[in-house]
């Protein structure tokens, strides 16, 4: 079964940018009744369709499946919610990273998300571990840790946008 764990900070420079190269995202949320998430996303020119279920800590169930970019297109247009969220994404390798047990791990990388749209002014990173145990280093462009703060998924984003958050709000982490 596809289990997701995942850190999410916020981003205190653009140095990452120097680190890797963007993609453009566009997603948008199927609405559904039991809280479930329901995702269509394009990336680049990939459609994929993702569903998740409830976080417990940091843990949640994610399939994501490929579907046509045509196919993707026209599910957000008929059946996502707006707005959507629009984003450019930089993938920024070599993590150090190591288990519980101190066993070194290879292949981890940094998400980060340069918000457009709706959400301007928000960067956001995200690392995926194995195990919520995983100790990772933490770059000098990482700042205060959101993974707790159910305003920064995405999902979120797409209902309540960044730019209708209040001063307090955006200075607030919870």
């Amino acid at each position: 079964m596809a289990q997701e764990i995942e850190h999410k900070f916020l981003v205190t420079s653009d140095y990452f940018k120097t680190l890797g190269k963007g993609t453009l995202y566009r997603q948008g949320y199927i609405p559904t009744r039991n809280g479930m998430t329901v995702r269509v996303r394009i990336a680049g020119t990939q459609g994929f369709v993702t569903f998740k279920d409830h976080a417990v800590n940091l843990t949640r169930h994610e399939f994501e499946y490929p579907i046509p970019e045509a196919d993707a297109r026209q599910m957000l247009e008929l059946l996502c919610e707006k707005p959507q969220v629009e984003k450019t994404r930089y993938i920024i390798p070599n993590v150090k990273a190591q288990l519980p047990d101190g066993t070194p791990i290879d292949g981890l990388f940094w998400e980060v998300d340069v918000f457009h749209g709706d959400n301007e002014g928000l960067i956001l990173a995200e690392i995926e571990i194995p195990c919520e145990e995983t100790q990772f280093e933490i770059p000098d462009w990482i700042g205060p840790d959101v993974s707790h703060d159910r305003r920064y998924r995405n999902n979120a984003l797409a209902r309540h946008p960044y730019k209708d958050w209040t001063e307090e709000e955006k200075n607030q982490i919870l």
